[in-house]
């Protein structure tokens, strides 16, 4: 096919370079400097007035332009199948006019905290969702397109209703964002003695809070209603939170211990329903520590030392204390392997400090 990706950020060019090597790509962008940038990494070729006209064309502008992008592209190609990208679905449907029946968004659930073409990855959307959401007017054909270039780039599709998709998208992906930037912001004043202190767990909450303060800004403002609902249950939680802590602080007793506990259990429960690395139900994994030396080389060398054992690593985190020559790399493994993998990592000189079980 002849595949037309308007929009060259992060999305557009993992896209591009996901796709080029199945058909051609024509890159179009409001910034011929980052078309350009995006030709260069191997997304395609930019697009010019003798490009042929594409089969498809996929829209990978911010959600405030996308519906804007979507009908200019449905008159200026008027047999092409048309989706858009955006992470939200309502307000770029009702904005699209003639030629809806070539039309339907989708949503891939892919992305980094970085942004730009720069960041962009091929290998982005493999093992990832890929929202498909057609509407009352939408071709088979156009449908079927879109759930094919989802497989092809390595995706699941699966169909959703736009306001679906909207609720779905602001309490696993909006709002996390927010609470991401929140406790960031509590950092902004914080003395560096207490920087010095952080550990994995604040790493963990904040790695999204260095996303995009505009684009986040035009995807909120996509989707308020449903992000301002899931920030009213969060409110009414931390009100009682905060009447507990502050209790306990005021009368230095240990009554409103009861409402931290119901927050951390409540916690316990909502994250044992997060679908684990290959969907459906968590799996348990063991995770084996191994102390890395911080020098060149010596991670490569875990890696290949751990499939020259024979063991095939699930999930990875990597973990620096300040002033420290080495790190602590957390290897998630099958149960059943992480005791070889234990025993051959030592074997081989490397210091396992602890293997543990961990849900995933």
């Amino acid at each position: 096919m002849i595949v037309r990706i308007i929009g060259t950020g992060l999305l557009g060019t993992s896209l591009g370079l996901a796709l080029s090597g199945r058909h051609e790509i024509q890159l179009e962008d409001a910034s011929p400097m980052t078309a350009a940038l995006a030709q260069d990494l191997g997304a395609g070729l930019q697009a010019s007035t003798d490009s042929p006209a594409p089969d498809l064309v996929i829209v990978a502008t911010p959600p405030d332009v996308a519906a804007t992008t979507v009908n200019s592209a449905l008159v200026a190609f008027p047999h092409a199948i048309v989706t858009d990208v955006a992470s939200v679905k309502e307000i770029v449907l009702a904005e699209v006019t003639g030629g809806r029946e070539r039309y339907v968004g989708s949503h891939p659930m892919a992305g980094r905290e970085r942004s730009g073409a720069i960041a962009a990855d091929g290998d982005l959307f493999i093992g990832r969702p890929w929202v498909v959401v057609p509407h009352e007017t939408s071709r088979p054909d156009a449908i079927d397109m879109v759930k094919r270039i989802a497989m092809e780039v390595g995706a699941f599709p699966m169909e959703m209703g736009a306001a679906a998709h909207d609720s779905a998208v602001a309490r696993v992906s909006h709002v996390p964002q927010l609470m991401s930037s929140l406790v960031a912001a509590t950092l902004v004043d914080a003395p560096p003695s207490s920087l010095d202190l952080a550990g994995q767990g604040l790493r963990d909450v904040t790695r999204i809070a260095s996303s995009d303060p505009k684009l986040w800004a035009t995807i909120i403002a996509g989707n308020p209603a449903f992000v301002a609902d899931i920030l009213c249950s969060i409110r009414s939680r931390l009100d009682s939170l905060i009447d507990g802590v502050k209790t306990m602080a005021e009368q230095n007793t240990h009554t409103g211990v009861a409402s931290v506990a119901r927050v951390i259990s409540d916690g316990n429960i909502g994250v044992s329903r997060i679908p684990g690395k290959h969907g459906g139900a968590p799996v348990r994994y063991a995770t084996v520590y191994v102390l890395v030396p911080d020098k060149p080389g010596e991670l490569g060398r875990l890696f290949t030392e751990t499939g020259q054992i024979g063991v095939n690593i699930e999930d990875l985190t990597l973990e620096h204390s300040a002033a420290q020559p080495v790190g602590r790399a957390a290897l998630s493994v099958n149960p059943s392997q992480a005791k070889p993998l234990a025993d051959g990592l030592e074997e081989r000189g490397w210091t396992v400090a602890s293997v543990e079980m961990e849900e995933n």
